[in-house]
């Protein structure tokens, strides 16, 4: 069976140029758990530039040979490709190499400058850079910062006219606290590099089953043409996690559910749910129209907050047989916390295709599994044909696209079982990347960390996304402060229950729709 991640679009990846992979943060969990596998992962599927190198930065003193060890034992437990193979481990690993420096002295840029220009030199070629902040928030702005004194982003090397913008510089989440934060990053970034120059990572574009979202849409003309309000009823978008804080406490009690997921990764999901055909494939194009969508989406006044939008905390209960405890019990979650662990919300989009259609949107921790899903409702039919009491009820037709933890898309529709009677039951006809490829999907990291060697920005997002969702998220934040506590209470669940009772009531309130998706 053909690998469908080498498709005819990366048919010439060998020719990429040589690339110099730089990791600020090369001691986290981050770049042990997804980066450095998904390098690997790249390099044995043969999708690597021929000439290659990761350069590990961080402040841990430790040595080279020391920090491939510890990526070595890594790649056993994360990476979908086994280290079977010790030649193939061996030759990656003969690439790989670690910097020791604060990310504020600029000694340690001087050294990387000095290890990427003997790197040049010894190749006889020019390697294309890639700096990835795989670090807290806190050094967004001060890593960029030393670059470019240092002229690794705006050097003579960087901007010739044979090789324009071979800098990029990958960010994570979270890009800003707020929206004046969020555009203070953004203005600060403009300083030091050209916005096609920076790649906004948000790793959920790099599943494959978001990605087929377009491909599915404008690739089918038999679902298109129904794609607006007269045929769909309402969209749920879910993001749910069946696991705690874990250590990331003291970040997620300063941020909520609500800026950790809701305004990054969902409102990424809603706008390929909802945006117009692009004009083409291309990063701008389909930004473009990403941005329309958000543009669209109808703000909710923080006088409405209450009527539009839920907040919870998870309680005290029970996840796979196990007793877990409340939120306010995890260690460095302060005692007089308010912040939501789970978010609900009615979302409208004001635009000709979208009048009318409701886009409810859940997110939260310690519910009963994993799985993130987007389900688009078509209306009911207009008549009941039949009747009597063999048939039941009829269902409307449900597309839904499983993002995680298994990929794959479904359609439920309404058939006749076998037997003399008239029955009508809904049956799924459904496809598994699994199944349908006999391969396992690639990591969303690799195809993201790929585009960027290929200067794709396609599925990464542009300063403008970032400000649009921060302005649909920030009436609610306004409401949910203690200030708002009262009309906005935080109402608590059960860990291992789908959020509170207040979130059914937030979508079975609309005439014609029971509840939420069962997941």
């Amino acid at each position: 069976m053909t690998n469908p991640f080498k498709s005819s679009e990366l048919t010439s990846l060998r020719e990429l140029p040589p690339c110099a992979v730089v990791i600020f943060g090369a001691s986290g969990d981050l770049t042990s758990r997804k980066l450095v596998p998904a390098l690997y992962n790249l390099f044995v599927d043969g999708l690597l530039p021929k000439q290659f190198e990761v350069i590990g930065v961080a402040r841990r003193d430790m040595s080279g040979e020391a920090f491939v060890q510890v990526l070595e034992e890594s790649l056993k437990a994360h990476s979908r490709r086994k280290l079977s193979d010790k030649a193939a481990w061996q030759t990656f690993s003969s690439h790989v190499s670690y910097l020791s420096s604060e990310f504020d002295a600029p000694k340690g840029y001087a050294l990387l400058k000095e290890k990427l220009e003997a790197l040049d030199r010894e190749s006889g070629i020019q390697h294309d850079r890639i700096f990835y902040l795989a670090t807290s928030p806190d050094y967004f702005e001060i890593i960029p910062k030393q670059l470019s004194v240092a002229g690794l982003l705006n050097s003579e090397h960087v901007f010739s006219s044979e090789s324009p913008g071979l800098a990029r510089v990958i960010i994570e989440k979270p890009f800003g606290h707020d929206l004046a934060s969020g555009r203070g990053l953004n203005r600060a970034l403009a300083s030091y590099a050209r916005e096609d120059q920076i790649y906004r990572i948000d790793h959920y574009l790099g599943k494959e089953t978001v990605q087929n979202l377009l491909v599915f849409r404008f690739s089918n003309g038999i679902f298109e043409p129904i794609w607006n309000h007269k045929y769909i009823s309402h969209v749920e978008i879910s993001v749910c996690e069946s696991v705690g804080v874990g250590n990331r406490a003291g970040y997620f009690d300063r941020a909520g559910i609500l800026r950790d997921i809701v305004q990054n990764h969902v409102m990424q999901l809603l706008c390929l749910v909802a945006l117009e055909p692009p004009v083409a494939f291309e990063a701008d194009a389909v930004r473009d129209e990403k941005v329309k969508v958000l543009r669209s989406v109808r703000v909710i006044p923080q006088s409405e907050v209450s009527q539009k939008a839920v907040r919870g905390r998870y309680l005290a209960g029970h996840i796979a047989g196990k007793d877990v405890p409340g939120y306010l019990a995890e260690p460095g979650v302060s005692e007089d916390s308010v912040t939501e662990t789970f978010a609900a919300m009615e979302l409208m989009i004001d635009n000709w295709r979208w009048a009318g259609v409701p886009f409810f949107i859940r997110a939260g921790k310690r519910l009963p599994k994993r799985v993130t899903e987007i389900s688009v409702h078509f209306h009911k039919v207009p008549l009941t044909l039949f009747s009597g009491e063999e048939v039941d009820v009829l269902r409307p037709n449900i597309l839904s696209f499983q993002i995680q933890p298994d990929e794959g898309i479904s359609l439920k529709i309404s058939a006749k079982p076998p037997g003399p009677k008239v029955q009508v039951q809904p049956v799924n006809m459904e496809f598994s990347y699994g199944t349908s490829f006999g391969v396992e999907p690639p990591e969303a990291y690799e195809r993201l960390l790929l585009d960027c060697m290929r200067k794709d920005a396609t599925l990464f997002t542009r300063n403008d996304e970032i400000e649009e969702s921060w302005k649909i998220v920030m009436p609610i934040l306004g409401a949910w402060s203690d200030k708002g506590y009262t009309s906005c209470p935080v109402y608590g669940y059960k860990a291992g229950t789908w959020g509170p009772v207040a979130a059914d009531e937030l979508i079975s309130k609309r005439v014609g729709i029971s509840g939420w998706r069962r997941l």
